[in-house]
């Protein structure tokens, strides 16, 4: 049942007081959702398997003990299961925030502006170089 308008307003005016009173608190707040928990447990279990994948390439490549490689193919087996029990402790719901929340770039707050710092020091590197020729050939 949605709330009338004057419900709304006085909503409005109770968060607005809370964010006068105390912004640190209420920018803290912000910043965290119900699924946040469910989400770090899944950057975990990603990292997790990661790292089971290194081990297990590592260990098939220097030609280690069987054991040390199978280990590694464990904790890709775990880390997959550790995942999917996340997405399903985050439901329908969480999926659907998550989704959204990527689609209007979430996804670039998540990691920042990595892309243009790449492509900036790029283009500093290219201007590098052609001035080097450039210097070179005068």
């Amino acid at each position: 049942m949605p709330l009338s308008e004057d419900e709304q307003r006085i909503l409005h005016q109770i968060e607005q007081q809370f964010y006068a009173s105390d912004p640190e608190l209420a920018g803290e707040m912000g910043k965290h959702s119900l699924y946040s928990h469910c989400l770090r447990q899944m950057r975990w279990a990603a990292a997790a398997f990661v790292a089971g994948v290194v081990v297990l390439l590592v260990a098939l490549a220097t030609a280690t003990t069987f054991v040390v490689s199978f280990g590694g193919l464990i904790l890709m087996v775990a880390a997959a299961l550790w995942f999917e029990r996340s997405i399903r402790k985050l439901g329908r719901a969480g999926l659907a925030q998550l989704s959204a929340s990527l689609r209007t770039g979430g996804l670039r707050e998540y990691f920042g502006d990595t892309s243009d710092r790449v492509r900036s020091r790029l283009r500093r590197d290219e201007d590098d170089d052609v001035a080097s020729t450039d210097d070179d050939q005068g």
